[in-house]
């Protein structure tokens, strides 16, 4: 075999492998980038786009971990959704 066709044969082999690699790498980025789209909307409410219950306690319970020894004043609001009008 001749050195080119070795060289051609070489860079062949290359590209099938990094193409073989490629493929499944990027259907997975995709998948991932989906699936963090996902869960994002699951922790905020459709309508206000506001923090449900849970991803809100749990936001509160990190900043207060973080913060907690500080003297700074932590005031928390709360507001009943019952009575609002249906849309």
């Amino acid at each position: 075999m001749t050195p080119v066709l070795r060289a051609q044969a070489r860079i062949g082999q290359r590209a099938l492998l990094l193409t073989t690699a490629a493929l499944p790498l990027t259907g997975w980025a995709v998948h991932a980038a989906v699936l963090h789209t996902q869960l994002a909307a699951t922790r905020r409410d459709p309508l206000t786009g506001l923090l449900r219950r849970d991803a809100y306690t749990t936001r509160a319970r990190r900043i207060l971990a973080r913060h907690g020894n500080d003297s700074a004043v932590i005031m928390v609001i709360g507001v009943r959704a019952g009575s609002f009008k249906a849309v």
